[in-house]
């Protein structure tokens, strides 16, 4: 059913970006930040494999539903890029899916309903019939694509430049599901109210009830692409805290330059390279040199006297010498 449909696709799956950005950040900052590089990945791979999915679909709503799958990787980009900006594309990006994905399935049950299929190979020709509800399918279909001036870009947007301050190649891969999502829906738009009326189709155009509720959300999308920032603003305090969270889990899973020296001095064979240092790709340099060796027993030494007197004098049972 469509009503079924629109809960789903406009709201439920929100849950899951939902779960992320309320649990798993800050129930588990340090563990999220070290699986970084793999969500990066695997939102990547949703993106581009959603996309791929969407164009080879020849009913509408498997088609949205499947653009729609591929789009939440956005969502899962924007938590692991772990910045300011992304975090509030991901924000943005929810509110701005659930009122373009929920509009095109209400149209696409309408045009069902008067039709009795969903098959693009028996339409073809309908702006002619129906251009209330062609119009509005477009509007919806270029807001899905992330056309400038709508809901959807201002999202992306911000995802995507989080995303290349934390790791440009992966940001450079997902823009590429931008593109692909140009393809299908102009596809869509194209084999469904464009060309000639094979089938000789006369239907009834939107209903004043369809109109209104439709016009809301026309409103709305538009609304969000142009003027965004009260929505931001509504998140603010929420994506602070989160920034906490994810400052901290940075520190839990990159140690602190001191830690590095320490750690390379004390135990030389634990050393470990500057590409692995950080989850995201950007290492921090090691502080050890890589031509040192294990500690001979003066420099050794002279270390423990060094360690021994430290810790006599924030006790206060020893004097400096």
């Amino acid at each position: 059913p469509t009503a079924a449909t629109v809960i789903l696709a406009g709201v439920m799956s929100k849950t899951g970006g939902y779960g992320l950005l309320r649990f798993l950040v800050p129930l588990f900052p340090g563990s999220a930040f070290g699986f970084a590089i793999f969500a990066l990945a695997l939102a990547v791979a949703s993106i581009l494999y959603g996309a791929l999915l969407a164009y080879g679909q020849r009913d509408l709503k498997r088609l949205v539903a499947y653009s729609s799958l591929g789009h939440m990787g956005f969502v899962l980009l924007g938590v692991f890029a772990f910045n300011e900006l992304s975090l509030q594309g991901v924000v943005l990006f929810m509110v701005a899916h659930g009122i373009t994905t929920g509009a095109l399935f209400i149209l696409i049950g309408a045009l069902q309903e008067r039709t009795g299929t969903r098959e693009m190979t028996r339409l073809g020709g309908l702006w002619a019939t129906v251009p209330r509800m062609s119009g509005v399918t477009l509007l919806f279909a270029l807001a899905a694509l992330g056309l400038p001036g709508l809901g959807n870009f201002a999202g992306e947007f911000l995802v995507l430049v989080g995303t290349f301050r934390a790791n440009i190649v992966m940001a450079v891969a997902a823009s590429a599901g931008i593109v692909a999502s140009v393809i299908y829906a102009l596809w869509f738009i194209q084999r469904t109210f464009q060309g000639p009326n094979a089938g000789q189709w006369q239907l009834p155009d939107l209903s004043a009830r369809e109109g209104i509720t439709l016009a809301v959300m026309v409103v709305t999308i538009v609304w969000l692409g142009l003027y965004p920032q009260p929505v931001i603003n509504a998140f603010g305090q929420s994506l602070n805290n989160l920034q906490r969270y994810v400052g901290s889990g940075r520190a839990e899973a990159v140690p602190s330059a001191e830690e590095s020296t320490l750690t390379s001095t004390l135990f030389p064979w634990e050393r470990k390279s500057a590409s692995t240092a950080s989850p995201l790709g950007r290492g921090r340099p090691s502080a050890a040199r890589a031509g040192e060796g294990w500690l001979d027993s003066t420099e050794l030494s002279a270390l423990t006297l060094t360690l021994s007197q430290g810790e006599r004098e924030e006790q206060g049972t020893g004097e400096p010498q």
